[in-house]
């Protein structure tokens, strides 16, 4: 028997220890205990992956939850499962598609005229490194989900904020913000060779410039925004970057691999310690890498740029011309539309999008 005693130790003082290093590189669980009941909160992206464990953990928490999602009847089956282990009922289901203008525009009118107040918004659906598809209304899939109908959605819901404040905004962004660049002649990709991977990266930059921004328009309303990353996340996300495909990547790779992945519940714990923690209270403009404050690249602190892509994001998704922009100004010089192809056709000619929140 003994000699099987040493072998044994060995193997769980590695296994301990790969449980120690898994944690504290997922970044752990969220140390704050607050619960929000009577507050309400609205999470894009919410039927699977970050943003469904997000939905989860504020629900047990005693949150009135508004989940939008491209996919009706797999949002209401995700809410439903959620009601039964929170024991909340005040978890919904709500038809959100971020690549289409229309259907930000009816979701956001639905929740300012059924909900009485908005606390928390968490901006958590994102695409990623997806073909060349378009959105409906002609937008780069990536920029036009990942940034510009996030952008539209605050926008149009910020007044609802205002009137809850203390509110918080919160933005799911992307370590690979860093490697981004903001391409003011070409956002949309119409005239250049497509590059999926710029693509995903642009938007992230996106996602962080506009957090800053925002947060300078906001001053004074009690409105708080922030941006943060995750961290690495298993979710469905990542299916369109070919990773594990191969027997090599699957076989040799993957456990490695293993101890450096989150699941979506640790996850879901950043956005979490966003919505809920009494140490960001009043913080707003910052960048989070999971839990901990960080400066962003340095491309994400250039205010100009953050100024003229709010200018061409408002004119793109049209609250220019009705004025609901938050201090409105005129739009950059130089900025080509996105094209101006047929809805349908442009909505027919891609698969749906994944919806969950945004890894590295």
């Amino acid at each position: 028997m003994s000699k099987y005693i040493f072998p044994a130790s060995v193997f769980g003082t590695v296994f301990g220890c790969a449980v120690l290093l898994k944690n504290h590189v997922t970044g752990g669980r969220c140390p704050s205990k607050a619960t929000i009941n009577g507050k309400t909160v609205v999470i894009t992206g919410a039927n699977t992956g970050i943003g469904k464990e997000t939905a989860h953990e504020l629900a047990k928490r005693g949150g009135r939850i508004i989940m939008g999602c491209r996919d009706l009847e797999k949002c209401e089956a995700a809410a439903k499962e959620i009601r039964g282990k929170t024991l909340n009922p005040h978890v919904y289901a709500c038809r959100l598609d971020l690549a289409s203008v229309k259907s930000i525009r009816e979701f956001a009118e639905r929740i300012k005229q059924k909900e009485q107040r908005v606390d928390v918004l968490i901006n958590n659906a994102g695409v990623m490194r997806c073909p060349a598809w378009k959105t409906e209304d002609g937008f780069d899939m990536q920029f036009g989900v990942n940034h510009l109908g996030h952008f539209l959605l605050t926008n149009l819901l910020l007044e609802k904020l205002k009137e809850s404040a203390p509110s918080r905004v919160i933005n799911l962004a992307s370590l690979a913000h860093i490697v981004g660049k903001i391409d003011f002649e070409d956002l949309n990709w119409e005239k250049k060779k497509f590059d999926t991977k710029q693509a995903y990266c642009q938007s992230k930059l996106a996602n962080v410039l506009f957090t800053r921004e925002l947060a300078k328009r906001l001053q004074g309303t009690g409105v708080t925004v922030n941006a943060v990353h995750p961290g690495v996340v298993a979710t469905e996300l990542g299916r369109h970057t070919g990773l594990h495909q191969s027997q090599f990547s699957s076989s040799v790779l993957s456990p490695f691999f293993s101890l450096l992945v989150k699941s979506p519940d640790l996850g879901a714990q950043p956005s979490v310690y966003l919505a809920v923690s009494e140490e960001v209270e009043g913080v707003t403009g910052r960048y989070y890498d999971v839990m901990t404050e960080k400066e962003p690249a340095p491309q994400a602190l250039d205010e100009e740029a953050a100024r003229r892509l709010w200018e061409v994001s408002s004119r793109l998704v049209g609250l220019e011309e009705e004025g609901q922009s938050v201090n409105s100004a005129p739009p950059a010089e130089g900025q080509s539309k996105a094209a101006q192809t047929d809805p349908e056709q442009t909505h027919r000619q891609r698969p749906g999008p994944a919806v969950s929140a945004v890894g590295p």
